[in-house]
Protein backbone atom coordinates (compact mmCIF):
# COMPACT_ATOMS: atom_id res chain seq x y z
CA UNK A 1 0.00 0.00 0.00
CA UNK A 2 1.55 3.30 -1.05
CA UNK A 3 2.19 5.99 1.57
CA UNK A 4 1.07 8.68 -0.90
CA UNK A 5 -2.58 9.73 -1.12
CA UNK A 6 -4.07 11.76 -3.97
CA UNK A 7 -6.99 14.15 -3.57
CA UNK A 8 -9.04 15.37 -6.57
CA UNK A 9 -8.58 18.96 -7.65
CA UNK A 10 -11.05 21.42 -6.15
CA UNK A 11 -13.32 23.05 -8.73
CA UNK A 12 -13.58 26.82 -9.06
CA UNK A 13 -15.74 28.03 -6.20
CA UNK A 14 -16.30 30.84 -3.76
CA UNK A 15 -15.15 29.56 -0.38
CA UNK A 16 -13.41 30.97 2.67
CA UNK A 17 -9.71 30.10 2.86
CA UNK A 18 -9.65 30.63 6.62
CA UNK A 19 -10.70 27.08 7.50
CA UNK A 20 -13.79 26.04 9.46
CA UNK A 21 -12.19 23.79 12.07
CA UNK A 22 -9.82 25.07 14.72
CA UNK A 23 -6.98 22.86 13.46
CA UNK A 24 -7.43 24.07 9.86
CA UNK A 25 -7.37 27.66 11.11
CA UNK A 26 -4.14 26.89 12.96
CA UNK A 27 -2.69 25.61 9.67
CA UNK A 28 -3.69 28.82 7.87
CA UNK A 29 -2.25 30.90 10.71
CA UNK A 30 1.11 29.11 10.36
CA UNK A 31 1.07 29.82 6.61
CA UNK A 32 0.27 33.50 7.03
CA UNK A 33 2.69 34.02 9.93
CA UNK A 34 5.46 32.59 7.73
CA UNK A 35 4.74 35.00 4.85
CA UNK A 36 6.39 38.39 4.53
CA UNK A 37 4.26 39.42 1.54
CA UNK A 38 0.52 39.84 2.02
CA UNK A 39 0.06 40.39 -1.74
CA UNK A 40 1.29 36.83 -2.41
CA UNK A 41 -1.23 35.55 0.15
CA UNK A 42 -4.00 37.56 -1.47
CA UNK A 43 -3.13 36.10 -4.88
CA UNK A 44 -2.87 32.66 -3.27
CA UNK A 45 -6.44 32.91 -2.01
CA UNK A 46 -7.54 33.62 -5.58
CA UNK A 47 -5.62 30.58 -6.83
CA UNK A 48 -7.26 28.41 -4.16
CA UNK A 49 -10.71 29.48 -5.37
CA UNK A 50 -9.94 29.54 -9.09
CA UNK A 51 -9.82 25.81 -9.86
CA UNK A 52 -6.23 26.16 -11.14
CA UNK A 53 -4.62 23.89 -8.51
CA UNK A 54 -4.39 20.31 -9.76
CA UNK A 55 -4.57 17.01 -7.89
CA UNK A 56 -3.04 17.31 -4.41
CA UNK A 57 -0.73 14.50 -3.31
CA UNK A 58 -0.12 14.04 0.41
CA UNK A 59 2.75 11.89 1.64
CA UNK A 60 4.79 11.91 4.87
CA UNK A 61 6.46 15.29 5.15
CA UNK A 62 5.31 16.49 1.72
CA UNK A 63 2.40 18.13 -0.12
CA UNK A 64 2.65 18.39 -3.89
CA UNK A 65 0.48 19.74 -6.71
CA UNK A 66 0.65 21.22 -10.17
CA UNK A 67 -0.64 24.80 -10.35
CA UNK A 68 -1.80 26.21 -13.66
CA UNK A 69 -1.63 29.86 -14.64
CA UNK A 70 -2.29 31.66 -17.93
CA UNK A 71 1.43 31.89 -18.71
CA UNK A 72 2.88 28.61 -17.42
CA UNK A 73 2.51 25.47 -15.33
CA UNK A 74 4.25 25.23 -11.97
CA UNK A 75 5.25 22.41 -9.66
CA UNK A 76 4.61 23.31 -6.02
CA UNK A 77 5.78 21.45 -2.92
CA UNK A 78 5.17 22.31 0.75
CA UNK A 79 7.26 20.33 3.22
CA UNK A 80 6.52 19.65 6.89
CA UNK A 81 8.77 17.86 9.38
CA UNK A 82 7.80 14.27 10.12
CA UNK A 83 7.61 12.94 13.66
CA UNK A 84 10.40 10.59 14.69
CA UNK A 85 9.73 6.96 15.62
CA UNK A 86 10.04 7.85 19.29
CA UNK A 87 7.61 10.74 18.95
CA UNK A 88 5.11 8.50 17.19
CA UNK A 89 5.39 5.95 19.99
CA UNK A 90 4.57 8.64 22.53
CA UNK A 91 1.72 9.98 20.42
CA UNK A 92 0.19 6.53 19.98
CA UNK A 93 0.22 6.15 23.74
CA UNK A 94 -1.72 9.42 24.04
CA UNK A 95 -4.34 8.25 21.52
CA UNK A 96 -4.67 4.79 23.05
CA UNK A 97 -5.07 6.26 26.54
CA UNK A 98 -8.60 7.38 25.67
CA UNK A 99 -10.90 5.50 23.31
CA UNK A 100 -12.70 8.77 22.61
CA UNK A 101 -9.66 10.08 20.78
CA UNK A 102 -9.87 7.36 18.13
CA UNK A 103 -13.63 7.84 17.79
CA UNK A 104 -13.20 11.60 17.41
CA UNK A 105 -10.55 11.21 14.70
CA UNK A 106 -12.73 8.75 12.80
CA UNK A 107 -15.61 11.22 13.13
CA UNK A 108 -13.52 13.99 11.54
CA UNK A 109 -12.55 15.80 14.75
CA UNK A 110 -9.16 16.69 16.21
CA UNK A 111 -9.66 16.80 20.00
CA UNK A 112 -8.06 19.79 21.73
CA UNK A 113 -6.94 17.66 24.64
CA UNK A 114 -5.18 15.20 22.30
CA UNK A 115 -3.11 18.01 20.77
CA UNK A 116 -2.44 19.47 24.23
CA UNK A 117 -1.38 16.05 25.58
CA UNK A 118 1.00 15.65 22.65
CA UNK A 119 2.45 19.11 23.25
CA UNK A 120 2.95 18.24 26.92
CA UNK A 121 5.44 15.54 25.89
CA UNK A 122 7.14 17.76 23.32
CA UNK A 123 5.24 16.69 20.17
CA UNK A 124 3.95 19.48 17.94
CA UNK A 125 1.21 18.16 15.67
CA UNK A 126 0.07 21.52 14.36
CA UNK A 127 2.63 23.64 12.51
CA UNK A 128 3.75 26.98 13.86
CA UNK A 129 5.52 29.95 12.35
CA UNK A 130 8.29 28.80 10.03
CA UNK A 131 7.24 25.13 10.10
CA UNK A 132 5.88 25.13 6.54
CA UNK A 133 8.64 25.00 3.92
CA UNK A 134 7.19 25.92 0.48
CA UNK A 135 8.95 25.74 -2.88
CA UNK A 136 7.80 26.37 -6.45
CA UNK A 137 9.25 26.21 -9.95
CA UNK A 138 8.13 29.80 -10.67
CA UNK A 139 10.56 32.71 -10.71
CA UNK A 140 9.15 34.47 -7.64
CA UNK A 141 11.55 34.97 -4.74
CA UNK A 142 8.87 35.34 -2.05
CA UNK A 143 8.08 32.27 0.06
CA UNK A 144 5.37 31.29 -0.07
CA UNK A 145 4.72 32.50 -3.59
CA UNK A 146 1.12 32.83 -4.79
CA UNK A 147 1.14 29.28 -6.19
CA UNK A 148 2.39 27.69 -2.96
CA UNK A 149 -0.02 29.81 -0.92
CA UNK A 150 -2.93 28.65 -3.11
CA UNK A 151 -1.98 25.03 -2.50
CA UNK A 152 -1.56 25.54 1.26
CA UNK A 153 -4.97 27.23 1.54
CA UNK A 154 -6.57 24.24 -0.17
CA UNK A 155 -4.86 21.89 2.31
CA UNK A 156 -6.83 23.69 5.02
CA UNK A 157 -9.99 22.52 3.23
CA UNK A 158 -8.68 18.95 3.29
CA UNK A 159 -7.94 19.29 7.01
CA UNK A 160 -11.48 20.53 7.62
CA UNK A 161 -12.91 17.30 6.25
CA UNK A 162 -10.27 14.87 7.53
CA UNK A 163 -7.81 15.47 10.42
CA UNK A 164 -5.94 12.32 9.36
CA UNK A 165 -4.42 14.46 6.59
CA UNK A 166 -2.34 16.23 9.25
CA UNK A 167 -1.27 12.92 10.79
CA UNK A 168 -0.35 11.60 7.33
CA UNK A 169 1.85 14.66 6.79
CA UNK A 170 3.53 13.98 10.11
CA UNK A 171 4.41 10.46 8.97
CA UNK A 172 1.55 7.97 9.33
CA UNK A 173 -1.29 7.34 6.90
CA UNK A 174 -4.78 6.63 8.25
CA UNK A 175 -4.46 2.91 7.45
CA UNK A 176 -1.07 2.51 9.08
CA UNK A 177 -2.02 4.53 12.15
CA UNK A 178 -5.17 2.46 12.71
CA UNK A 179 -3.18 -0.77 12.13
CA UNK A 180 -0.74 0.33 14.82
CA UNK A 181 -3.51 1.14 17.28
CA UNK A 182 -5.22 -2.21 16.68
CA UNK A 183 -1.90 -4.04 17.03
CA UNK A 184 -1.20 -2.39 20.38
CA UNK A 185 -4.31 -4.03 21.80
CA UNK A 186 -3.69 -7.38 20.06
CA UNK A 187 -0.39 -8.14 21.73
CA UNK A 188 3.38 -7.84 21.22
CA UNK A 189 3.52 -10.17 18.20
CA UNK A 190 0.97 -8.21 16.17
CA UNK A 191 2.58 -4.95 17.19
CA UNK A 192 6.02 -6.15 16.10
CA UNK A 193 4.64 -7.17 12.70
CA UNK A 194 3.14 -3.73 12.04
CA UNK A 195 6.21 -1.91 13.32
CA UNK A 196 8.31 -4.12 11.05
CA UNK A 197 6.33 -2.82 8.07
CA UNK A 198 7.04 0.76 9.16
CA UNK A 199 10.77 0.11 9.49
CA UNK A 200 11.11 -1.81 6.24
CA UNK A 201 9.05 0.66 4.22
CA UNK A 202 7.05 -2.26 2.84
CA UNK A 203 4.10 -0.06 1.91
CA UNK A 204 5.59 0.80 -1.47
CA UNK A 205 4.04 -0.93 -4.46
CA UNK A 206 6.41 -3.74 -5.53
CA UNK A 207 7.53 -4.45 -9.07
CA UNK A 208 9.80 -7.14 -10.42
CA UNK A 209 13.28 -6.57 -9.10
CA UNK A 210 12.34 -4.04 -6.38
CA UNK A 211 10.28 -0.95 -5.63
CA UNK A 212 8.92 1.49 -8.15
CA UNK A 213 11.62 3.95 -9.19
CA UNK A 214 11.37 7.58 -8.22
CA UNK A 215 9.88 9.84 -10.86
CA UNK A 216 12.46 12.09 -12.48
CA UNK A 217 12.54 15.68 -11.31
CA UNK A 218 11.20 18.39 -13.57
CA UNK A 219 13.98 20.52 -15.07
CA UNK A 220 13.95 24.16 -14.09
CA UNK A 221 12.32 26.70 -16.35
CA UNK A 222 14.67 27.60 -19.21
CA UNK A 223 15.73 31.25 -19.53
CA UNK A 224 16.69 32.98 -22.75
CA UNK A 225 20.28 33.35 -21.57
CA UNK A 226 20.50 29.55 -21.28
CA UNK A 227 20.06 29.12 -25.03
CA UNK A 228 22.90 28.64 -27.49
CA UNK A 229 21.35 29.43 -30.85
CA UNK A 230 23.36 32.53 -31.77
CA UNK A 231 25.21 30.72 -34.54
CA UNK A 232 22.07 29.36 -36.21
CA UNK A 233 20.64 31.24 -39.17
CA UNK A 234 16.90 31.96 -38.78
CA UNK A 235 14.49 30.84 -41.52
CA UNK A 236 13.56 33.39 -44.19
CA UNK A 237 11.27 36.09 -42.87
CA UNK A 238 12.46 35.83 -39.27
CA UNK A 239 14.94 38.18 -37.64
CA UNK A 240 17.85 36.82 -35.61
CA UNK A 241 16.22 37.90 -32.34
CA UNK A 242 13.02 35.95 -32.98
CA UNK A 243 14.61 32.50 -33.27
CA UNK A 244 15.83 32.25 -29.62
CA UNK A 245 12.34 33.20 -28.40
CA UNK A 246 10.71 30.47 -30.47
CA UNK A 247 13.24 27.93 -29.18
CA UNK A 248 12.60 29.14 -25.63
CA UNK A 249 8.84 28.78 -26.14
CA UNK A 250 9.24 25.24 -27.49
CA UNK A 251 11.32 24.24 -24.46
CA UNK A 252 8.75 25.64 -22.05
CA UNK A 253 5.88 23.88 -23.79
CA UNK A 254 7.83 20.61 -23.68
CA UNK A 255 8.36 21.18 -19.95
CA UNK A 256 4.62 21.72 -19.41
CA UNK A 257 3.88 18.44 -21.23
CA UNK A 258 6.46 16.63 -19.06
CA UNK A 259 4.86 18.00 -15.88
CA UNK A 260 1.44 16.80 -17.04
CA UNK A 261 2.84 13.35 -17.90
CA UNK A 262 4.65 12.90 -14.59
CA UNK A 263 1.68 14.01 -12.51
CA UNK A 264 -1.16 12.41 -14.46
CA UNK A 265 -2.78 15.80 -14.98
CA UNK A 266 -4.41 17.11 -18.17
CA UNK A 267 -2.03 18.21 -20.88
CA UNK A 268 -2.06 21.90 -21.86
CA UNK A 269 -5.10 22.70 -23.96
CA UNK A 270 -4.47 22.58 -27.75
CA UNK A 271 -4.66 26.04 -29.30
CA UNK A 272 -5.78 27.19 -32.71
CA UNK A 273 -3.59 29.51 -34.79
CA UNK A 274 -5.10 32.73 -33.41
CA UNK A 275 -4.97 31.59 -29.78
CA UNK A 276 -1.35 30.54 -30.21
CA UNK A 277 -0.46 33.92 -31.72
CA UNK A 278 -2.03 35.69 -28.75
CA UNK A 279 -0.22 33.37 -26.31
CA UNK A 280 3.15 34.01 -27.97
CA UNK A 281 2.61 37.77 -27.98
CA UNK A 282 1.63 37.67 -24.29
CA UNK A 283 4.71 35.62 -23.36
CA UNK A 284 7.14 37.52 -25.58
CA UNK A 285 6.21 41.18 -26.23
CA UNK A 286 9.11 41.37 -28.71
CA UNK A 287 7.05 39.18 -31.04
CA UNK A 288 4.03 41.49 -31.06
CA UNK A 289 4.94 43.39 -34.29
CA UNK A 290 5.65 40.31 -36.47
CA UNK A 291 2.61 38.49 -35.05
CA UNK A 292 0.40 41.53 -35.67
CA UNK A 293 1.58 41.58 -39.29
CA UNK A 294 1.16 37.82 -39.67
CA UNK A 295 -2.39 37.73 -38.28
CA UNK A 296 -3.52 40.95 -39.91
CA UNK A 297 -5.33 41.87 -36.67
CA UNK A 298 -3.03 44.32 -34.82
CA UNK A 299 -5.78 46.00 -32.76
CA UNK A 300 -7.40 42.68 -31.85
CA UNK A 301 -4.02 41.21 -30.92
CA UNK A 302 -3.28 43.91 -28.35
CA UNK A 303 -6.63 43.44 -26.63
CA UNK A 304 -6.30 39.65 -26.88
CA UNK A 305 -2.92 39.78 -25.14
CA UNK A 306 -4.48 41.72 -22.27
CA UNK A 307 -7.30 39.17 -21.98
CA UNK A 308 -4.79 36.30 -22.07
CA UNK A 309 -2.66 37.78 -19.31
CA UNK A 310 -5.71 38.08 -17.08
CA UNK A 311 -7.32 34.72 -17.86
CA UNK A 312 -5.47 32.56 -20.39
CA UNK A 313 -7.55 30.62 -22.92
CA UNK A 314 -10.74 31.28 -20.96
CA UNK A 315 -9.95 34.99 -20.86
CA UNK A 316 -9.53 35.11 -24.63
CA UNK A 317 -12.73 33.14 -25.15
CA UNK A 318 -14.77 35.42 -22.92
CA UNK A 319 -13.40 38.42 -24.79
CA UNK A 320 -14.51 37.16 -28.17
CA UNK A 321 -17.46 34.82 -27.67
CA UNK A 322 -20.65 35.59 -25.74
CA UNK A 323 -22.61 32.56 -24.54
CA UNK A 324 -25.76 31.72 -22.60
CA UNK A 325 -25.23 30.45 -19.04
CA UNK A 326 -28.14 29.04 -17.05
CA UNK A 327 -30.08 31.45 -14.79
CA UNK A 328 -28.66 29.65 -11.76
CA UNK A 329 -25.11 30.45 -12.88
CA UNK A 330 -25.94 34.16 -12.82
CA UNK A 331 -28.27 34.26 -9.82
CA UNK A 332 -25.64 34.10 -7.06
CA UNK A 333 -23.50 36.80 -8.70
CA UNK A 334 -26.49 39.12 -9.04
CA UNK A 335 -27.45 38.48 -5.41
CA UNK A 336 -23.91 39.29 -4.23
CA UNK A 337 -23.87 42.50 -6.22
CA UNK A 338 -27.28 43.61 -4.93
CA UNK A 339 -26.16 42.93 -1.34
CA UNK A 340 -23.31 45.35 -2.00
CA UNK A 341 -25.93 47.90 -3.12
CA UNK A 342 -24.91 47.55 -6.76
CA UNK A 343 -28.14 47.85 -8.69
CA UNK A 344 -29.41 48.53 -12.23
CA UNK A 345 -27.61 45.47 -13.57
CA UNK A 346 -28.22 44.79 -17.25
CA UNK A 347 -27.87 41.13 -18.26
CA UNK A 348 -26.92 40.05 -21.78
CA UNK A 349 -25.96 36.39 -22.00
CA UNK A 350 -22.89 35.89 -19.82
CA UNK A 351 -22.31 39.63 -19.41
CA UNK A 352 -23.45 41.79 -16.49
CA UNK A 353 -23.21 45.50 -17.28
CA UNK A 354 -23.11 47.34 -13.96
CA UNK A 355 -22.34 50.91 -14.96
CA UNK A 356 -22.09 52.50 -18.38
CA UNK A 357 -18.36 51.76 -18.36
CA UNK A 358 -18.11 48.62 -16.17
CA UNK A 359 -18.95 45.01 -17.00
CA UNK A 360 -18.45 41.50 -15.64
CA UNK A 361 -18.21 38.50 -17.98
CA UNK A 362 -18.62 34.88 -16.86
CA UNK A 363 -16.38 32.28 -18.52
CA UNK A 364 -17.26 28.61 -19.00
CA UNK A 365 -15.15 27.58 -15.99
CA UNK A 366 -17.13 29.76 -13.56
CA UNK A 367 -14.71 32.70 -13.28
CA UNK A 368 -15.67 36.37 -13.64
CA UNK A 369 -13.67 38.80 -15.77
CA UNK A 370 -13.88 42.56 -15.23
CA UNK A 371 -14.11 44.88 -18.24
CA UNK A 372 -13.95 48.64 -18.69
CA UNK A 373 -15.32 50.62 -21.63
CA UNK A 374 -12.36 52.58 -22.99
CA UNK A 375 -12.82 54.66 -26.15
CA UNK A 376 -15.96 52.68 -27.05
CA UNK A 377 -14.15 49.34 -26.71
CA UNK A 378 -14.79 46.86 -23.90
CA UNK A 379 -11.30 46.13 -22.53
CA UNK A 380 -10.15 43.47 -19.99
CA UNK A 381 -9.35 45.27 -16.76
CA UNK A 382 -8.36 42.80 -14.00
CA UNK A 383 -7.47 39.16 -13.26
CA UNK A 384 -10.35 36.68 -13.34
CA UNK A 385 -11.89 35.43 -10.08
CA UNK A 386 -14.69 33.00 -9.13
CA UNK A 387 -15.94 35.77 -6.84
CA UNK A 388 -17.58 38.57 -8.88
CA UNK A 389 -16.98 41.10 -6.09
CA UNK A 390 -13.25 40.33 -6.05
CA UNK A 391 -13.09 40.65 -9.83
CA UNK A 392 -14.97 43.94 -9.61
CA UNK A 393 -12.96 45.50 -6.78
CA UNK A 394 -9.43 44.41 -7.72
CA UNK A 395 -7.17 47.42 -8.21
CA UNK A 396 -7.32 48.39 -11.88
Amino acid sequence: MSTAQGYPAFPAQRRSTRGRSWWARAWVQALEDTSLDTMQLRKGRRYANSGHVGTITISPGRIGATVYSPDDTYEVVVRVDELSSGEWEQFLEQIAARAGHIAALLDGEMPHDLVEAAEAVGIALLPGIGDLDPSCTCDEWELPCQHAAGLAYQVAWLLDSDPFVLLHLRGRSRELLLDQLVARSAGPEAQAEVEGEVGAGSRVSPVEGGALPELPSVPRKVLVEDLAVSGIEPPPGLTAGVLPLLVLDASRRARALLIALLNGTPEPQPLDEWQDAVRLAADFPELLPPLAAATGRPADLGTGVQAWRYGGVAGLDVLEHPWEPTPAELARARTDLVLEEIENIAVTGNRLTIQPDTQLRLDRQGNWHAYRLIENTWTPAAPASPDPLIALTTDW
